[in-house]
């Protein structure tokens, strides 16, 4: 029994090795054409881009960051519950928020931190109140966004599409109304993207916001994320991915992905606003 013990633990070892490294060679390998996969997020949008973002923005752009979905728990914009919740019956990843939105933070901050210390223009917004019924409210990230890409920032909005037939795969969703950037190309080049009237344009592109879909959250995107053995370097990868578009779009010279493999932290206050619980 000692024997196989010892076995069964060298087989564990081995296979999260394999895992960790996959993700590494995910982080640094090169996006995948429109329609491929990609071994961390997944399938990219097969939809048609019909858009090339040719204005071009420098450094001093201030980049507004939001989770989406952050102001529309409760409602029927609440953001997907995820496959592991919906079709394997797996606890959300925080009681009260669905999963999406759970990740959008996660990713969003991890973004931010990271691009400041790249020396980007780039903050990020949270309303705290999770439900706010009015999209024209002054505190939804529709209503915050707007006013940003209106004074002349860049307002980006993170997403994880729906799981299944649903969703479309990862990819960028530029904001309308607005000649799209090298900002929304650059990200397109690293994720994907889809048409610029997709669903007959949304409310975030609508008022200036790019979205920005990660992936569907489902394998191989979602257990990546909920396996607390690879957790950190999958969020470490995507937000490095995200950054590295970032700093090409605005003229830049993105450092090596692998260099933020190992970020801190930030599961610290991913919560419920006081009156939400």
């Amino acid at each position: 029994m000692a024997c196989l013990s010892g076995l069964r633990r060298s087989v564990l070892l081995a296979g999260l090795l394999l895992a960790t490294l996959g993700l590494a060679a995910a982080a640094e390998a090169p996006a995948p054409r429109s329609g491929g996969t990609d071994p961390l997020t997944g399938v990219r949008s097969r939809l048609l881009r019909d858009w090339v973002g040719r204005r071009a923005l420098g450094r001093e752009v201030e980049i507004l960051v939001m989770a989406g979905h952050a102001d529309s728990q409760g409602t029927a914009g609440a953001g997907t519950s995820g496959a592991a919740v919906d079709l394997a019956g797996a606890r959300p990843m925080q009681p009260g928020i669905r999963d999406e939105l759970y990740w959008n933070l996660e990713v969003a901050r991890r973004v931010v931190d990271l691009g400041r210390q790249r020396g980007l223009n780039i903050r990020f917004y949270d309303p705290l109140v999770r439900t706010i019924h009015s999209g024209d409210d002054p505190r939804t990230n529709w209503s915050v966004g707007k006013a940003h890409a209106a004074a002349g920032g860049y307002a980006l909005e993170i997403h994880f599409d729906a799981y299944g037939p649903d969703g479309v795969g990862s990819g960028v969703i530029p904001a309308l109304h607005r000649p799209h950037s090298s900002l929304d190309e650059s990200l397109a080049q690293a994720f994907g993207g889809y048409p610029r009237q997709f669903r007959g344009g949304l409310g975030g592109p609508r008022r200036g916001i790019t979205l920005l879909e990660i992936g569907k959250l489902e394998a191989p995107l979602e257990p990546a994320l909920r396996n607390p053995a690879s957790r950190e370097q999958a969020l470490a990868a995507i937000s490095a991915r995200v950054v590295n578009a970032l700093e090409l779009g605005v003229g830049g010279v993105a450092e090596p992905t692998a260099a933020a493999a190992n970020p801190a932290s930030v599961h610290s206050p991913v919560g419920l606003a006081a009156g939400d619980q």
